[in-house]
């Protein structure tokens, strides 16, 4: 898994984040879901070093083998604004000033707030399964309650963790398969699982979605905010995106003003079930 990439971490202020990195050409950085970490694009990340990208791959704060900081009342500590500033920094260090961005699922979130409160570094952004968290909650129905219920259980205090580690491997059955994921891959995955400190980060991220996040966003709305670099949005067929928002793109035209878009054949996790199409799809785009 990730043959010829540097594997390190890097200290970036609040945390320290563990990072894959490798390639000569323009940056991109990839930005990992729940709850998987950076090594969800180990089949993604090669390809695009082959077609001429730098590529990175950091686990986010709180995910994976990266740093756990401490809980805020508010849980800011887990924000998209504070993981962002993390990421700028991290590119930063590795001689990146200026850089695409790819996030999926939560990591979306993360790659939209780069692009609103860094439009000098984000030359552009791919979000892959997701909408903004405010949108989201806006559409929110009896459908969603029913299908993302986690998001409001993530919510609740202790409980959760307590649910969680008591058998992370029965509570992620449905999210994870070795077969799929890749052997290496997977044992990423059950490490974090494992790990009580990362669980509990993993829901703090949920927890300053519903919070600041949102409140993030809706002032961004409210200040005519937008995404001014070339933005990709990429739904995968077997996932829920249009039985819940219709035409995901018609959600993301208020936020990003150089929009296009298309579904892409996978279920939920698109990096490890169409790698190929995925990088093909990216590499059109970037380049």
């Amino acid at each position: 898994m990730f043959d010829d990439f540097t594997d390190e971490r890097i200290d970036v202020g609040e945390v320290e984040l563990r990072v894959w990195h490798a390639g000569q050409g323009r940056p991109v950085l990839l930005i990992h879901g729940h709850p998987r970490t950076g090594s969800t694009w180990h089949w993604v990340a090669p390809q695009l070093v082959e077609r001429g990208f730098t590529v990175v791959c950091p686990d986010m704060r709180g995910y994976g083998q990266s740093g756990k900081v401490r809980i805020l009342p508010d849980h800011s500590q887990q924000s998209k604004r504070a993981v962002a500033a993390d990421l700028v920094r991290l590119m930063n260090a590795l001689g990146h000033r200026t850089f695409a961005t790819v996030g999926h699922d939560r990591g979306s979130y993360v790659a939209l707030r780069l692009a609103l409160d860094y439009p000098d570094a984000v030359s552009h952004l791919v979000v892959l399964d997701g909408v903004p968290i405010s949108e989201a909650l806006a559409r929110c129905d009896a459908k969603f309650a029913r299908d993302w219920y986690h998001w409001f259980f993530f919510a609740q205090p202790d409980l959760p963790e307590r649910v969680i580690t008591a058998d992370p491997d029965a509570w992620y059955a449905s999210k994870a398969r070795p077969e799929s994921m890749g052997a290496e891959n997977y044992q990423e995955f059950r490490q974090a699982i494992h790990d009580a400190a990362t669980v509990r980060a993993m829901l703090e991220d949920y927890r300053a979605g519903l919070g600041v996040d949102r409140e993030h966003e809706e002032a961004d709305q409210r200040a005519g905010r937008t995404v001014g670099c070339p933005t990709l949005c990429l739904w995968s067929t077997r996932d829920d995106m249009e039985s819940l928002y219709g035409d995901p793109l018609a959600v993301w035209r208020a936020w990003a003003d150089d929009l296009r878009g298309r579904p892409i054949e996978s279920g939920h996790h698109v990096a490890e079930e169409n790698p190929d199409d995925l990088t093909a799809a990216l590499h059109h785009f970037l380049a």
